[in-house]
């Protein structure tokens, strides 16, 4: 995957969607379909991104430990024909339990490393949440149900 600059401030639905572009855009394959995706948590209107170190990710835990966040993600398909693209925005509900000996263990896995949200829901990151409503697949961080909405000639 191409590396491209991410857009980190603004709306979070619109930045997810950005990105996504950008990645899709970057794989400069006009005869192909590509994909882009872009995945973040957002809480309280606020984009986490990805955890620069330990204690960022300590932080990022701390503030979704107990409550509810939105995991945001924009896909992005373009081509074969360089008129189609599609387009979208995926959004998830997650309730985090309330984090006490959990954390350290969590942080102590490094799973949290180049993590949106410092978590990977997928792996030791499940133990985190109490309940999802929408998409996991989404949380993930390849929206499906979207996907197929967008593209239903990939459905098998």
């Amino acid at each position: 995957m191409p590396e491209v600059e991410e857009v980190g401030e603004g709306d979070p639905a619109d930045a997810v969607l950005e990105n996504a572009r950008r990645k899709a855009a970057a794989a400069n394959a006009p005869d192909a379909l590509v994909i882009g995706c872009d995945t973040d948590v957002v809480v309280d209107g606020r984009a986490l991104g990805k955890p620069a170190d330990e204690a960022a990710a300590r932080e990022f835990l701390e503030l979704l430990s107990g409550r509810s966040h939105e995991v945001l993600s924009g896909l992005v398909l373009l081509g074969p024909e360089t008129d189609r693209i599609r387009e979208g925005v995926a959004r998830t509900v997650v309730t985090f339990r309330t984090l006490d000996a959990a954390l350290g263990r969590y942080l102590s896995s490094g799973e949290w490393r180049a993590r949106a949200g410092g978590y990977a829901i997928q792996g030791l990151g499940s133990t985190l949440a109490e309940r999802i409503e929408g998409d996991l697949s989404n949380v993930i961080g390849l929206p499906l149900a979207l996907l197929l909405e967008l593209a239903p000639e990939l459905a098998p």
